[in-house]
């Protein structure tokens, strides 16, 4: 029996507020006299383990445990639905199921936490899928490099001119055409996520590629039978970003108006506001 579960069987009452707006129902208090509440909030705040790591934020919401004259015994914190922080340990403790102490907090008017921590297990699916569809689609030779590129996620920092030299000198060597090789890029730059901005620091690496690539290369490989949709996808991407070519402005306007309505069109098909209207800005009309 944990120390803390000592405590939640000592407590009266438990008061539980909102650390920074997840629990959108306000402050709540919870009469645990009745000896099948304060079981059931024991269950929910069951420890597994304190692994000796401590979460960087605030916390979500602040749970305030008191006894029958109102003195307080204790009070800990919830960290994204899955760990406790409290005072008498030196560290984070990792729930037994977060689930049944967000489902607790729900139960007692208290449905912010729960609905934030499904909305962030849904970005989290989705995010990891996005990586998956960026990785399928690195070109190949460049797979042992996976790791470092991914690694500029975690750090949030820009890509080395050594990696970039690296990833350089692979591709012409895996691929000594040109066209191929920028068609290779711009199907690795139309996977993951697709956005032109807010995305995975690593997804940018393929763009800082193509910026380094003459504009009739690229527009060699758009012109190329085998280019389609995934191409273009990169294409837009590219060329209607943030500075995403030394002299974006003039290698814009020197697109065919075939091909800067067939990325127009794309752009508006991708459902993605953002795109779109960078598109429209870039690409609805020549850039002189």
């Amino acid at each position: 029996m944990t120390a803390l579960d000592n405590v939640l069987q000592q407590a009266h009452v438990v008061q539980v507020s909102s650390v920074n707006g997840a629990g959108a129902g306000g402050e709540i208090r919870v009469d645990l006299s009745d000896p099948a509440e304060s079981d059931r909030l024991r269950t929910a705040m069951a420890v597994e383990s304190l692994p000796g790591f401590r979460c960087m934020c605030l916390g979500d919401v602040r749970f305030e445990m008191f006894d029958r004259s109102g003195d307080r015994l204790a009070a800990v914190v919830l960290h994204h639905g899955a760990t406790l922080r409290w005072g008498q340990w030196e560290n984070d403790a990792v729930l037994a199921d977060g689930r049944l102490l967000l489902a607790w907090l729900d139960r007692h008017g208290m449905p912010g936490p729960i609905q934030q921590f499904e909305a962030g297990q849904i970005r989290a699916r989705e995010g990891a899928e996005e990586e998956r569809s960026w990785l399928a689609a690195m070109p190949a030779g460049l797979e042992g490099l996976a790791s470092r590129i991914l690694g500029l996620s975690r750090t949030g920092g820009p890509s080395s001119p050594e990696l970039l030299a690296e990833l350089t000198d692979r591709l012409r060597l895996m691929f000594p055409d040109p066209v191929e090789r920028v068609l290779a890029l711009l199907n690795w730059y139309g996977s993951g996520s697709g956005r032109c901005s807010g995305h995975p620091v690593h997804e940018g690496v393929p763009g800082e590629l193509l910026g380094r690539v003459p504009i009739a290369d690229l527009l060699a490989a758009l012109a190329d039978p085998r280019a389609g949709e995934r191409h273009d996808a990169g294409a837009v991407r590219h060329l209607v970003g943030w500075k995403t070519r030394p002299r974006q402005k003039r290698d814009v306007a020197r697109l065919p108006e075939p091909l800067r309505a067939r990325l127009l069109a794309h752009a508006c098909r991708s459902g993605d506001p953002d795109k779109q209207g960078r598109a429209e800005r870039w690409l609805a009309t020549s850039r002189a």
